[in-house]
């Protein structure tokens, strides 16, 4: 099931608890606003979540007024991705640092961005919120290059060059590293206790059993599958060099700025057209497809309306939807009431 289909009820995408062991990961959408904020949009931020790990990808400004109306709170929400050094994407971050001054929500801050980026971010903290203070948390500034730039215990997350005004402009992959899944039938069948025998089994590792009997993995593991993959792209000029890291992709989250109908003004600016990440989905076999960095010049069924025509799986995220991301499926599990007639 995509996008689409979870549009029309949220009774349409339970979540099962059986499946809750599956693999995944979670985004929610705290800003989705183009260039300034709307009535109904705040500027760009969202949070991408893997087990225990938390990730702000881009922080516009009330990015901290929108954490707090989403409910997910600053707990283990020590690492940001910056896109790029656009203010919408960064003035939050002075805010941000403010509340965690005061709330000591966290110890230490990681802040990921290209070096033109980071710059910028260092000016904003150091030269105006700080002023010669002390910081009142440990932050490491990191360098962004294209290729993996953060690994957990089961998924890794890169960095690759997009084009848009300006220097060291990032998206990102999140990826679970391929696995072979645990054949429970097998396991039973072979009369293996629960316990650390199938942990060892599942993390590929020959298991004795109290019987004396010696396991090896083959025996109750599967063929290889490929991971989850969820591809991140702030604001983008082309798409020709997009391809290669979206092909197959779970979920692509990209901005759409504009209608095909100003797709001058959308390169003159270097910004994409609902029609262009349509496009692209399309090209690179995508999954599902969610756009973001909505203008206050469309409405939004106009957005949706255009990259549907090319893409069917697509979906126009609002601030504070919350998307579950399988193989091959994007769940919305915390929709926000849909006004069809609303601009955006």
């Amino acid at each position: 099931m995509g996008v689409a289909e979870c549009m029309k009820s949220y009774t349409l995408c339970p979540i099962n608890p059986i499946r809750q062991a599956v693999s995944l990961f979670e985004i929610v959408f705290l800003g989705t606003s183009a260039s300034a904020p709307s009535v109904h949009r705040g500027l760009s931020a969202q949070v991408v979540m893997h087990d225990e790990f938390r990730f702000l990808i881009d922080c516009g400004e009330g990015t901290q007024r929108q954490i707090l109306h989403a409910g997910i709170g600053f707990k283990r929400l020590n690492h940001i991705l910056i896109t790029h050094g656009h203010l919408d994407h960064i003035l939050g971050l002075a805010g941000l640092l403010s509340t965690f001054s005061r709330w000591e929500a966290i110890d230490e801050l990681h802040i990921h961005a290209g070096r033109w980026a980071l710059d910028r971010v260092h000016d904003l903290l150091y030269g105006v919120v700080l002023r010669g203070a002390r910081p009142p948390l440990t932050i490491h500034m990191h360098e962004v290059q294209p290729g993996i730039i953060f690994t957990g215990d089961d998924f890794n997350i890169s960095a690759f060059p997009v084009y848009h005004r300006g220097p060291d402009c990032f998206g990102y992959l999140f990826e679970e590293r391929a696995r072979r899944p645990f054949l429970a039938e097998k396991a039973q069948a072979l009369d293996i206790p629960l316990g650390p025998w199938r942990r060892d089994l599942v993390d590929g590792k020959p298991a004795t059993l109290p019987d004396g009997r010696e396991i090896t993995p083959d025996q109750v593991l599967g063929e290889q599958r490929p991971g989850t993959r969820l591809v991140h792209v702030g604001d983008a000029g082309r798409t020709d060099e997009l391809e290669d890291v979206c092909q197959q992709a779970d979920t692509l989250v990209i901005e759409a700025t504009y209608l095909e109908e100003e797709a001058d003004m959308a390169r003159q600016f270097a910004h994409m057209t609902a029609r262009q990440a349509a496009q692209l989905a399309k090209r690179a076999q995508i999954s599902n497809l969610i756009l973001t960095h909505i203008s206050r010049r469309y409405r939004e069924r106009d957005v949706l309306a255009e990259a549907k025509e090319t893409f069917p799986q697509a979906y126009v995220a609002r601030d504070f939807d919350q998307f579950q991301v399988r193989r091959g499926e994007c769940i919305l599990t915390r929709p926000q009431e849909r006004n069809s007639n609303e601009a955006g």
